[in-house]
């Protein structure tokens, strides 16, 4: 599995990475708790199956030594039960052992057996032969607890007044592990309820989150966009509130903006229209004309730098949209071929729209003489294509037309200079919707426009 694997298979929102941190925490905490409880669990069984067998053996040290010499054999034979067995042997049967439960069940018998004479705890020695009077019981559990990988017990050997040793064996319970599937699966469903429920309340903690995004890609579609709604909890209401300022201060600045332009187009107008009386009164034609060609190219810039600066302000609501129906209209009396399917509905603003297609159909018939546009619908966007017979632009060049103002050719004149905000207005009112516009090589030669708007 590649590092790019791997990166995909982890969670990318704040939702998820939370749901796995605390899933993560739940299960470690959860088998650290089980962990220390079954130690403890275990040494609490322990100890109570000690003081258990403890409590047998001593009663059965009392039981038989109260009992008379010949008939202490059948008490002894007679105490025995599941797990224990009492015998009386002339020798010791016992190999005295060390340990914390050999330690433990010595004091438990010494402090139930004060009056013993002579105790040894440890365990059945594996060398010697079961006592020729056990019973077929005691032989198999004798044989079971001698031989490798024994079961797990404790024999306490006692010296009786008359010489003989009473020995009793008791098989020590191992306790229920808690490892057991029942509580792994005990585990995992506590840790994915609790992960559902973290997901929730996640997703309703992150939804304030999703609405500021949502409203932050509004904002850069038209600034007059609806405010946030400034509710919920304090940091959401803090967020909103200066999303909203934020929002208000680039309405007045683009407000502020086209104002300005506005004025300045106003008190422009006025010395050129001075001009242009004085440039017909002027008696050199030749000078008369270009005088007026320059009158009408500060007119025309004027007016275009006008309709540039409005784009930002422009507060056309939005509507149903036929493109194909748009396109024809913006081609008609043109030398243009619309090749669009029908039906093709998306929501723009209609007149913003047809004029970048009408500023795309002007360059391509001025510098290419026609041009023909396709419509095709590509994952949820409409993608149309403007092929021209032009020149086209060099590669270095296709990012930088779209500057305002910025011409290849150093002529201004109106054949083939025009003012330069073709390109930048387009992209403007295209990016306002959404969408986006590129410059390549039509495959035929020439200059391919391609402008792709969400359905």
């Amino acid at each position: 599995m590649s590092a790019r694997r791997r990166i995909r298979l982890l969670p990318d929102t704040i939702t998820g990475w939370f749901v796995v941190v605390l899933a993560a925490v739940l299960l470690v905490s959860h088998l650290a708790v089980l962990g220390l409880y079954a130690r403890n669990r275990e040494a609490a069984l322990e100890a109570a199956g000690l003081r258990q067998a403890a409590d047998r053996m001593a009663a059965a040290v009392e039981t038989v030594a109260a009992a008379p010499p010949e008939a202490r054999r059948g008490v002894a034979r007679a105490m025995g039960s599941h797990g224990f067995r009492v015998v009386l042997s002339p020798a010791p049967v016992v190999e005295p052992g060390i340990g914390p439960l050999v330690r433990i069940m010595e004091g438990l018998l010494r402090e139930r057996l004060p009056d013993a004479v002579e105790l040894s705890v440890g365990r059945l020695r594996d060398d010697l032969p079961p006592p020729s009077d056990m019973p077929p019981g005691m032989g198999r559990m004798h044989a079971r607890m001698t031989a490798p990988g024994a079961l797990p017990h404790v024999a306490a050997g006692m010296r009786l007044s008359d010489g003989m040793w009473l020995t009793g064996v008791v098989v020590l319970d191992r306790p229920e592990r808690l490892w057991q599937p029942q509580f792994l699966v005990l585990v995992t469903a506590v840790t994915l309820v609790v992960g559902a429920i973290a997901y929730w309340g996640l997703r309703r903690a992150v939804r304030p989150l999703r609405t500021l995004e949502a409203a932050a890609v509004r904002l850069g579609v038209d600034v007059r966009t609806e405010p946030l709604p400034e509710t919920g909890p304090r940091e959401v209401r803090r967020a909103a509130a200066a999303f909203n300022e934020m929002q208000r201060r680039l309405t007045r600045y683009v407000e502020d903006r086209t104002r300005m332009l506005a004025a300045i187009s106003h008190d422009l107008r006025t010395p050129i229209t001075r001009l242009r009386l004085r440039a017909e009164l002027m008696d050199d034609e030749t000078d008369r004309d270009k005088m007026l060609a320059d009158l009408e190219d500060m007119e025309r810039m004027i007016a275009a730098t006008l309709a540039f600066a409005r784009q930002d302000a422009q507060a056309e609501p939005p509507a149903a949209v036929d493109l194909a129906a748009l396109l024809r209209d913006a081609a008609e009396g043109r030398p243009v071929t619309v090749e669009a399917p029908d039906a093709l509905v998306l929501q723009a603003r209609p007149t913003g729209l047809k004029r970048v297609f009408a500023n795309l159909l002007d360059n391509a018939e001025k510098y290419g003489g026609s041009a023909s546009v396709l419509v095709t619908r590509d994952a949820g966007a409409a993608v149309v294509t403007v092929d021209d017979r032009g020149p086209g632009i060099p590669p270095a060049e296709r990012e930088k037309v779209f500057a305002p103002f910025y011409r290849i050719e150093a002529s201004r004149s109106r054949e083939t200079g025009g003012t330069g905000l073709g390109l930048s207005v387009a992209r403007t009112i295209v990016h306002a919707h959404g969408g986006t516009i590129t410059l390549s090589d039509a495959p035929g030669g020439g200059l391919r426009v391609t402008v792709t708007l969400p359905l």
